[in-house]
């Protein structure tokens, strides 16, 4: 198990910055602006929303803004985006592409960081390329991201000096643009497959024939293989400049200060005495439906989508927040329905959603998607848009309207409660959105207050009329993506226009909402006892002993107000059943988590869990069962008796089992399509001689799965919790939760028995083989190196290997990269066990041109060579070693880390204060120890060379 890891608790057409008016005020309760507004006897819809109070902003006497806010989660880092109102839309013929290439070129070349002194610069003070240091292209802007720490003075410095940098003073010398055009080209055929072949087809149409559709910020090949150098300066010196820019920097800092600086830097930005206007493009509504249906080879799945496209809302008064509210239970409900229809019997359609939202080029829309079986896309379209219907001539029920507002207020209440614990990234959304779309950014209190005040203002008839008004039969576009071997049955437009005047005349009946009165729990437990506790010294947790037998782990935090984390674990697993259960075992959980608990069937579950902040979930591994989850002090009792019914009182329904066998076998109809599908069997296959445990589930293989025996072994593997170990982390206190433990936990069944996991012997091959896959049709290749073996498990050794893989990626994406222009992404990744026995994999992963593969794997293999003959350089070795350091004192703070190394630990039985010694054994990675572990684990004779290629020309 990885050290440096938090666990993680629990398709359709993506649409992928002197003083004037500057204004500040300290943190306060709540806004003056608020007051006004909370204090009316009869709230004034149309009053403007108040700006946070919390942050402070201004415009330079250049037109560069600036946001700047002090937050201390997480201590001692800050963030900051650049956002630049510059996106592709801007681009001429000539310049397709160039909005996002600068982006590129940012990072390659700026006054203060020549060539690429930037990433190597950032990468010595632990920030990370691509996960912390990095930016995005769109149609109307581009953001610059860099997180940093705060503590050092001169890496403060030099962060503002980048931002500084990248607002006007890229170099974009001649030699380092060349170089990046390949890096574009391979993110360019990175993106093609189906979903953008078929993309190229039906944008014209979604996005009504406007500039839009022909400036998808990836480019022309034409173009970014051929401009003149000359362009892309001309279109970096037209636009990025300060009436277009703003910073927003969010952390742990000093406000004036930070201020001062932004001052000091940005306000000799200039703005081109000619500079052109910078013009606002819409897509205009054409007042007319349209239809496209489109397929491809390589498409898995039939897709119906349903657009209605409407004059876009911004949220900029009360009345406008209080629409939104409105839309948001429209969503929430409509949702609710659909889920319950898709895990019916014999479902309609594999998933289906509804949601009203914004769109692009000032528009709002209605979108209805659903996910067809194949051959049943009238089923599907009928079923999705009866629905909407029903809504249409019913309206919700007053009980659905009631949820969605307890839901809401809810989550409002949650968000409230975090908001001194919130991290600095989820303040940055709202300023963006405030100055690239002028859209509101309320202050948390501000937000909290007048949430809190407009919900209970809310009425199921406004929420009726929402839908009424986005459902109509104007402006509507119909998408249908498919296979290729679906075209001759997929509808025309003729007959799904027949299918919505059918639709619209069917007299539908009315929804009913039936909600369960019954308890989650049928019976009381009869309560345990705790029999005996002990410290666990150095990490503030304790051990406890339950009389059942039961282990329970307890580290009680202030990281958040509101958050408790839940994960347990026995030994066992599907490992201890025979292949001819295999399927049933390892569907067993899933079954009984999606066919509610206790009393309650899975729609009454999901209804009576309205309004909770409560999750837990159990499952069934290879090697272990148990349960993970979530809940807040509230929710805390529900969250045991979830736990206790998970245990005594599981079930499997026979409509959600049906539904799940009806939705797998349909998923896996045209998976075989899938290049990348047909890549990954192959190696699992190679790798593993077709054991059904490491291969994809066939269709005759789903048919084995059994729900009777599938509850059985569920029952089986929770009918003794006595070798069970529970962790809880978060904000309980001992005496809170030992009530609990005692009910819940000790009352839980003790067999006594003694388990342990098997092994099963699936290793791979001790000699490694080079595998060719054939399939797809763009002039692509992937290709996976892996390394797999026996292995050291220890302390030190895992220690030394995750170093190997942080070297080793600098180096792969300096020269597959950087050097050679051949790939957008390259990575490296080691991991390894414990048990069943020691065991270790390294991969090394990149996408490139058919013709450059071969090079290029030539050339990662030599940068793994050199490390084994002179390991790395002390230089490489010293960033991953501030990187883990500046990791770990972020995640120190974090429930989820926390979660993840004590239950890890006992896992593993290892012991869970080593990361009291984590630094110390950091401090002892060596070049030499790192190139020791690269010759005992990277050993030629055991490489597996998994490639992937077109199909080949017959």
């Amino acid at each position: 198990m990885k050290f440096i890891k938090t666990i993680a608790i629990a398709f359709l057409l993506p649409l992928s910055w002197g003083i004037a008016d500057a204004h500040a005020k300290a943190p306060t309760s709540l806004s003056q602006e608020a007051r006004t507004i909370l204090n009316q006897d009869t709230v004034s819809w149309d009053t403007k929303l108040p700006f946070d109070n919390e942050v402070l902003t201004g415009t330079l006497e250049n037109g560069f803004k600036y946001y700047i806010r002090r937050n201390v989660e997480p201590e001692k880092r800050v963030t900051m985006y650049l956002a630049v109102k510059v996106g592709s839309i801007l681009e001429t013929e000539q310049q397709l592409g160039l909005a996002h290439f600068l982006e590129h070129m940012n990072f390659n070349g700026l006054k203060h960081f020549p060539k690429n002194e930037l990433v190597d610069y950032l990468q010595k003070a632990g920030v990370r390329f691509g996960s912390d240091l990095n930016a995005y292209t769109s149609f109307d802007e581009t953001v610059y991201q860099l997180p940093i720490p705060s503590d050092d003075p001169e890496l403060l410095k030099n962060g503002l000096q980048v931002m500084r940098d990248w607002a006007q003073d890229a170099l974009l010398d001649t030699d380092e643009i060349n170089k990046e055009r390949g890096i574009v080209l391979e993110e360019m055929r990175g993106g093609r497959g189906a979903q953008q072949r078929m993309r190229d087809q039906y944008f014209p149409i979604l996005l009504n024939g406007s500039l839009y559709a022909n400036r998808l910020p990836i480019g022309t090949e034409e173009i970014i293989t051929n401009f003149d150098p000359e362009v892309i300066r001309g279109f970096h010196k037209d636009w990025y400049r300060p009436d277009l820019e703003s910073i927003i920097i969010v952390g742990d800092i000093d406000v004036k200060e930070m201020e001062s600086e932004v001052k000091r830097l940005f306000s000799d930005l200039t703005t081109p005495a000619n500079a052109p206007k910078r013009e606002k493009f819409t897509v205009d509504l054409i007042n007319k439906n349209q239809f496209i249906a489109v397929t491809d080879p390589e498409m898995t799945a039939t897709v119906g989508q349903i657009l209605v496209k409407r004059p876009e809302e911004k949220v900029v008064t009360v009345g406008d927040y209080r629409r939104s509210l409105l839309k948001s239970a429209y969503n929430q409900m409509i949702n609710a329905r659909l889920r319950d229809i898709s895990q019916s019997a014999n479902p309609p359609f594999l998933q289906a959603g509804v949601s009203i939202s914004e769109f692009i080029g000032g528009l709002d829309n209605l979108s209805i998607y659903f996910v067809s079986k194949p051959g049943l896309f009238e089923e599907g379209f009928k079923a999705t848009v009866k629905e909407v219907e029903r809504v249409d001539q019913f309206g919700f029920t007053a009980t659905e309207f009631q949820r969605a507002v307890a839901s809401m207020a809810k989550n409002n209440e949650t968000s409230y409660i975090e908001r001194d614990k919130k991290k600095s990234d989820s303040y940055v959304s709202s300023y963006l959105d405030n100055f690239l779309n002028d859209g509101a950014s309320l202050s948390n209190e501000d937000r909290y207050q007048i949430t809190k005040q407009l919900l209970p203002t809310l009425t199921l008839s406004e929420v009726d009329a929402i839908g009424k008004l986005y459902y109509e039969d104007i402006n509507r576009d119909v998408i249908i993506m498919g296979p290729d071997k679906e075209k001759e049955t997929l509808p025309t437009e003729a007959l799904v226009n027949t299918w919505f005047a059918d639709l619209k005349a069917e007299k539908l009946t009315a929804y009913e909402d039936n909600v369960s009165e019954l308890p989650l729990l049928a019976k009381t437990p009869v309560k345990g006892t705790i029999k005996s506790e002990k410290a666990i010294a150095g990490i503030d947790a304790k051990e406890i002993v339950l009389s059942n037998g039961i282990k329970v782990i307890l580290k009680p935090t202030t990281f958040k107000n509101d958050q408790i984390l839940i994960s347990a674990f026995s030994p066992g697993g599907t490992s201890l059943y025979p292949d001819a259960d295999y399927f049933s075992a390892s569907n067993a959980s899933s079954l009984v988590n999606g066919s509610g608990l206790g009393q309650l069937n899975n729609t009454e579950l999901r209804k009576y869990m309205t309004g909770k902040n409560v999750n837990v979930s159990p499952y069934i591994r290879e090697r272990s069962e148990g349960l993970s989850g979530s809940s807040d002090k509230e929710g805390l009792k529900l969250a045991f008796e979830m736990i206790y019914g998970y245990f005594t009182e599981p079930r499997i329904e026979d409509d959600i089992f049906q539904s799940t066998i009806q939705k797998a076998l349909s998923s896996l109809e045209n998976r075989d399509s899938d290049p990348n599908f047909v890549f990954s069997e192959a190696i699992q296959k190679s790798l593993y001689n077709n054991n059904i445990r490491r291969t994809p589930i066939s269709k005759d293989q789903v048919g084995q799965i059994n729900k009777d025996r599938a509850l059985a072994i569920y029952k089986d593997r929770f009918a003794d919790a006595s070798d069970f170990t529970f962790t809880f982390v978060g904000s309980f206190t001992e005496d809170e939760i030992k009530p609990y433990l005692e009910e819940y936990l000790a009352s839980l069944p003790n067999l006594g028995r003694n388990e342990q996991s098997k092994d099963l012997g699936l290793y791979e091959p001790a000699k490694g083989f080079e595998k060719v896959v054939h399939k797809g049709k763009e002039a692509k290749a992937n290709v996976r190196l892996s390394y797999y073996g026996d292995y050291k498990y220890s302390e030190m050794e895992n220690l030394n290997l995750d170093a190997l893989e942080g070297v080793l990626n600098i180096k792969l994406i300096e020269r597959l990269r950087e050097d050679e222009s051949g790939v957008y992404g390259v990575g490296a990744g080691a991991s390894y066990s414990k048990f069943p026995k020691n065991r270790y994999s390294f991969g090394i992963g990149y996408g490139t041109g058919v013709d450059k593969y071969e090079s290029l794997l030539a050339s990662a293999l030599d940068e793994v060579n050199k490390i084994k003959k002179d390991g790395p350089t002390q230089v490489d070795l010293d960033k991953f070693v501030i990187e883990q350091k500046r990791q770990l004192e972020t995640q120190l703070r974090e429930n989820g880390f926390w979660l993840g190394q004590i239950a890890g630990a006992y896992q593993n039985q290892e012991d869970p204060t080593y990361i009291l010694r984590y630094l110390d054994d950091l401090s002892k990675v060596t070049v030499e120890s790192v190139k020791e572990v690269a010759n005992k684990y990277l050993k030629d004779e055991q490489l597996f060379k998994f490639i992937l290629l077109p199909d080949e020309v017959k």
